[in-house]
């Protein structure tokens, strides 16, 4: 097995982490060359510094190693096409991010004609269909040599080899097309107006509002008033309400009691027998 590799970062993360003008650089590049996030852009920024500090560091020195270093480092960056042959090496200290991107597998698919979108291009080659050299090349980010670049392919067992497949053909718009939707887009923007116009729709628009708003005061006075003699109606009157009460109680008052009248004709015969005693 042996022992296990200590896994270091590949990218250097920007000194400040809020600059407005990196920031609306980053994006632009994710934008243009389908990035997938920000990390791929230091990773290839890292890749330009160490160049670029190793041209620094040559140029202090004078000696056979140096020497035989710049012919290394210069053959090395003609072989992936950043500088051409015959150059110095001060002009890798004006290479930009731009030049490196441009290297990368997923850009020369789009610029050989094997993928229509940046987005296509990063979905083929990390599903395993790019072969690079006879050589399967799983991750966008690999910088191709100037060797490599024609050798370039699709897996042969992979359905999208085929020339008719229906993810790599391109649809060629025509002309007249083209300048119709522009006519169309012409024609949907909207009217432009004077500020004496403007004002006057202002005015309108202020005038209906106020129109609007006295409509629904006045139907909500309306509902009101419905609501109001609703009521009343639904209110019996005092007269019937005043008899009614009194009806009620006499009828509690005036209920026959078995037991109070059994009494009343006990007493009365009690009284009857004791006048007749006395007569």
């Amino acid at each position: 097995m042996g022992d296990p590799r200590k896994v270091r970062k590949k990218y250097e993360t920007p000194t400040h982490p809020w600059q407005k003008n990196r920031i609306e650089q980053e994006k632009k590049f994710i934008e243009t060359y389908g990035l997938r996030n920000k990390k791929e852009i230091w990773r290839m920024e890292t890749l330009l510094k160490k160049f670029k500090d190793q041209v620094k560091a040559l140029a202090s020195r004078v000696d056979d190693q140096s020497r035989l270093e710049e012919k290394q480092l210069v053959h090395h960056l003609v072989s992936l096409g950043l500088i051409s042959e015959g150059v110095s090496l001060d002009t890798v200290l004006g290479l930009g991010l731009k030049d490196v991107l441009e290297r990368r597998l997923q850009t020369l698919l789009v610029k050989n004609g094997l993928a229509r979108t940046m987005s296509q291009a990063r979905q083929f080659i990390t599903h395993g269909h790019v072969l690079v050299g006879k050589k399967k090349v799983t991750f966008p980010s690999y910088v191709v040599s100037l060797k490599e670049e024609s050798l370039i392919e699709f897996v042969p067992t992979s359905t999208i080899s085929k020339a008719d497949h229906p993810e790599r053909l391109i649809k060629e718009v025509s002309k007249e097309k083209i300048e119709k939707k522009k006519k169309e887009k012409k024609e949907e923007a909207p009217p432009t107006f004077a500020e004496e116009e403007i004002e006057k729709i202002e005015e309108k628009g202020v005038v209906e509002k106020k129109e609007k708003k006295e409509e629904t005061k006045k139907e909500e006075k309306k509902e009101a008033k419905k609501k109001e003699t609703k009521k009343e109606k639904a209110k019996p009157s005092a007269g019937t309400a005043s008899k009614d009460s009194l009806a009620q109680k006499n009828k509690v008052f005036l209920k026959p009691n078995k037991n109070n009248s059994k009494e009343k004709v006990n007493k009365n015969s009690s009284v009857a027998n004791a006048t007749k005693e006395k007569k």
